[in-house]
């Protein structure tokens, strides 16, 4: 189903718009990232996330003037599970445990996407998707690749915590990424200005467990069968 695909891909890309980050320790007020480059620092980092192997993301994002709160959680595995949604196109949750992905959403999400009869149709139902690779590989996630040309701001502090500036400006876009600098130093934020997709996200619990299970068959409906009929 397309709203299915669609919106793994938004989700999926809303985090890996935003990513990097490395695996040193401080020591008081001494700089973890002391004689290294922005972009030095973001491929440390990259690695370091990656290497915790499952972490969760919160963040809001804007497309076309509507903002949508998103929250999900992967698994060292790859697996993961979450949220996305908006007041005016609703909620929805989706889950992807090894190459299948499920989504099940509200009333208003199904509405939007076709109509009353689909919402009727979907009700407390998880639609499966395609199968295909897993949509939530951490190793797809934390590439650094598009990190290049960074440059390091002043120190700042997210939520407490002490935290490297990394800044990337493409256009009229700028992108700043948080990295904490005390115990690893994954990210802690990471904010997009002046872009079509404005957003902010934050990061936590890397390296916390994540239990991701496929729902019941019994909840399930097959979008092909439904296209057939069945």
């Amino acid at each position: 189903m397309a709203a299915n695909r669609k919106l793994l891909a938004v989700a999926v890309a809303c985090a890996a718009a935003v990513i990097g980050v490395t695996g040193c320790s401080s020591d008081g007020d001494k700089d973890p990232f002391d004689g290294m480059s922005a972009d030095k620092i973001a491929d440390k980092a990259s690695k370091a996330s990656k290497d915790a192997g499952s972490f969760t993301m919160k963040g809001k994002m804007e497309q076309k003037g509507e903002v949508s709160n998103i929250q999900f959680s992967v698994a060292e595995s790859g697996d993961c599970k979450g949220t996305m949604g908006s007041p005016k196109k609703g909620t929805a949750e989706f889950l992807a445990t090894g190459k299948t992905s499920y989504v099940k959403a509200d009333d208003k999400f199904w509405e939007s996407q076709g109509g009353a009869s689909t919402a009727e149709l979907l009700k407390g139902r998880w639609v499966k998707g395609a199968e295909g690779t897993s949509v939530c590989n951490p190793d797809d996630m934390f590439k650094s690749d598009k990190l290049k040309n960074l440059k390091r701001e002043d120190d700042a502090e997210v939520d407490g915590q002490k935290a490297a500036v990394l800044t990337k400006k493409k256009g009229s876009e700028t992108t700043t990424f948080y990295v904490a600098m005390e115990g690893k130093p994954y990210f802690l934020k990471v904010v997009n200005k002046d872009s079509d997709e404005p957003g902010t996200v934050t990061f936590s619990d890397y390296g916390k467990a994540v239990d991701v299970k496929a729902p019941p068959a019994s909840e399930v409906v097959d979008p092909k069968k439904l296209a057939n009929g069945s």
